[in-house]
């Protein structure tokens, strides 16, 4: 039995997140709807998160000492990585002694924050089909991957980066200096290595949210949702749909290849399995431990969004992973470096049929900074499509 206390008393429940972006803010929702008192940490003060949480916390995440300093003064009974820049071997160390219980496991948290460790355990440790793939600490290791085997076409991304920060695409021996500076400017705290991937050539990629809650038994079990569709461009994802159609072949080796993989991980909680798909043939790509930004769309397709799903699998409550109705979301970007932008347009946004915004109140903007998301639900997934794009078009940010 599950029992939660009351906000700012002494017996509330608390979690901590570990980031508080616009993915981490709509976790804090979830969880506050549920008497859950709520910790915001991040590394700049007035992140989404922070605003709507019960505590706002700004430190150095990466920073053992100040992560350990801060979980010592809280005490929650959880914490929640929602980034990668987290020192990890500190939570490992915290969670072996008993002070908290990280979410899903802090070796998840370990091996997830960079591609290098959850790409070895996924094809080394667990022989799930991959892309071919190096690691490299230099632009002449980089080269050699290429000439050794890799190839053109191929990927270069930073073993640590978010977002599609520091990733590009080689189609030829002049890309490979631009791409090797590119990672190195866009790595978030692992400089100097960098992961070449060969090119799939692959019909279309998915997101599986893939959830780990208890049953009515007490033990995990795995549901997954509809699988999601998307746009990637740079890395960076900007649109995505739900369902995506896929053939029964393909749909059950995507979901036991998610199942290996966080069957692996371990710990409760939501899952953004990334795959590569074509025809029946699937491919193991990333994977996050918690909600990814393409399931944003969960917010008007799902009777409970990833968002939900994931504050309720921690908490070890029940979990429903049904489609609503179709629906697809939209990137809306700051399109200039600024801080405190106002948004025109929201008016003609919302007179978009079937359409939803989430503006994320983002103190600073950059040009290519997610500051929103426009959704759309239509019975038609390619209406969605059209209309989800139409009405990220018509908010217009802009500098006072």
């Amino acid at each position: 039995m599950t029992t939660l206390g009351t906000p700012l008393s002494p017996h509330a429940t608390k979690v901590m997140l570990l980031g508080s972006g616009e993915l981490g803010k709509e976790v804090l929702i979830a969880l506050q709807r549920l008497g859950v008192e709520t910790i915001a940490v991040d590394r700049y003060p007035n992140a989404p998160g922070q605003q709507v949480a019960h505590h706002a916390r700004t430190i150095t995440m990466s920073d053992p000492a100040q992560l350990r300093a801060l979980i010592e003064a809280e005490r929650p009974l959880l914490v929640v990585p929602e980034i990668e820049a987290i020192a990890t071997p500190m939570l490992e160390e915290l969670e072996a002694a008993g002070v908290v219980r990280v979410i899903p496991t802090a070796r998840a948290a370990r091996l997830t924050m960079d591609r290098e460790g959850i790409r070895r355990l996924a094809s080394e440790t667990l022989g799930l089909p991959t892309s071919p793939y190096r690691f490299c600490d230099s632009m002449a290791e980089l080269q050699a991957a290429i000439d050794g085997g890799i190839g053109c076409p191929c990927i270069v991304k930073p073993v640590m980066s978010s977002s599609g920060k520091g990733q590009s695409r080689l189609d030829g021996p002049a890309d490979v200096a631009k791409a090797w500076d590119y990672a190195m400017a866009g790595g978030r705290v692992s400089r100097g290595r960098v992961i070449v991937e060969g090119f799939i050539d692959f019909d279309y990629e998915i997101t599986l949210l893939t959830v780990r809650a208890l049953g009515a038994d007490g033990r995990v079990e795995t549901q997954f949702c509809a699988p999601i569709g998307h746009v990637q461009v740079a890395g960076d994802y900007v649109e995505s749909w739900q369902p995506h159609p896929m053939n029964a072949a393909a749909l059950e080796r995507a979901q036991a290849i998610a199942r290996a993989v966080t069957d692996d991980l371990g710990g409760q909680g939501l899952f953004g399995v990334e795959l590569f798909v074509k025809g029946d043939e699937v491919w193991f790509s990333e994977v996050s431990p918690r909600p990814h930004d393409t399931g944003m769309v969960t917010m008007i397709t799902q009777w409970q969004n990833e968002f939900e799903l994931h504050a309720r699998a921690i908490l070890g409550l029940p979990v429903d992973t049904a489609l609503k109705c179709p629906g697809a979301s939209a990137v809306i970007y700051g399109g200039v470096d600024a801080e405190g932008l106002v948004f025109d347009g929201i008016d003609a946004a919302l007179r978009v049929p079937n359409s939803e915004l989430r503006l994320f109140g983002k103190p600073e903007s950059f040009a290519k900074r997610r500051m929103g998301v426009a959704l759309v639900h239509d019975a038609d997934v390619e209406l969605a499509r059209q209309r989800a794009k139409q009405a990220a078009a018509c908010v217009k940010p802009r500098v006072p």
